[in-house]
């Protein structure tokens, strides 16, 4: 790849993988990018009796639960629970899940995971909740809506509608000054749970663009495209490292963040979907080349 043919040069700083829906991210080197996004990414949900994901929405106390992804399992720390150790090669029975409007198969993690998600997340002083970890059936199709995608059919697991998410340091120092020059603190990229940051290029640049080029080093490119602005909800308002909730930052978005491309929603970040590279892996340090999208 010949970083002079692109409009934009970049690299990727770093990467995240999100391995149960609304939980906390594990930060890695590398990762291999499969035909849901990048391996492990949302393969597990928190359910209710009804089979209904949950997320920090209504139970921030998720964003406590960290993931360290090991050789051949999971483990799961939250405060003031012992670790649970879920093996990748292990499940139980088949059960049907919702997410959104999209009803999946999906497999039962057990009676154990079970009981350790439900202690954790019931609430002090509230009735018992009965929740179930799940894991997204791999032979399930879950597209995204063809009306973002086009020709490409993409792929899901339990992400809420796109395989990944990019969003580049440019616009979280943005955002950051703009928190500072209000009297806030700043906040880290994990509010905005990205797949994939981008270093080199300016804020918001990732909206700008048509298709990222990845130069692996493993012959073609990988190829990107920016299909759909994120639209954002009330989760980047809670604080990762202690799941408190509170308005500044999703009053900061609404300030500036509207976007015409969505009927004035709040955005930040692009959701991506997989044109080239399936089975190769992204590296953080790796060049990214973009030519800028004229509409």
């Amino acid at each position: 790849m010949n970083p002079s043919e692109f409009d934009l040069q970049a690299r990727i700083s770093r990467l995240f993988v999100y391995p149960i829906k609304s939980c906390a991210g594990v930060e890695l080197q590398e990762s291999l990018l499969i035909e849901t996004g990048l391996e492990f990414d949302r393969a597990w949900m928190v359910v209710d009796e009804e089979g209904e994901f949950l997320s920090q929405r209504e139970l921030p106390r998720m964003a406590l639960i960290q993931p360290t992804l090991k050789h051949s399992e999971m483990v799961l720390r939250a405060p003031g629970m012992l670790a649970l150790h879920i093996a990748f090669d292990r499940v139980e029975g088949p059960v049907r899940a919702r997410v959104w409007d999209d009803e999946v198969a999906a497999y039962d993690m057990g009676d154990i995971a079970a009981q350790w998600f439900s202690d954790f997340l019931t609430e002090p002083g509230k009735p018992a909740r009965k929740l179930r970890l799940v894991r997204f059936d791999p032979e399930h199709k879950r597209p995204s809506k063809r009306k973002w995608t086009g020709e490409v059919e993409a792929l899901n697991q339990f992400a809420d509608a796109f395989p990944l998410l990019v969003i580049s340091e440019a616009s979280l120092a943005e955002f950051n000054e703009k928190l500072a020059a209000a009297g806030h603190a700043a906040v880290g990229m994990a509010r905005f749970r990205p797949n994939i940051v981008l270093a080199g290029i300016e804020a918001h640049d990732e909206d700008r663009v048509d298709e990222l080029h990845v130069d692996t080093g493993e012959g073609a490119p990988v190829r990107l495209r920016p299909v759909k602005p994120c639209s954002r909800c009330s989760i980047p308002d809670v604080d990762p490292a202690t799941a408190a909730s509170s308005p500044e930052v999703g009053d900061m978005l609404r300030s500036y963040r509207a976007d015409p491309r969505l009927d004035g929603a709040i955005t930040f970040g692009m959701n991506l979907i997989v044109l080239d590279g399936i089975e190769q892996a992204l590296r953080v340090g790796q060049p990214v080349g973009a030519n800028l999208r004229f509409e």
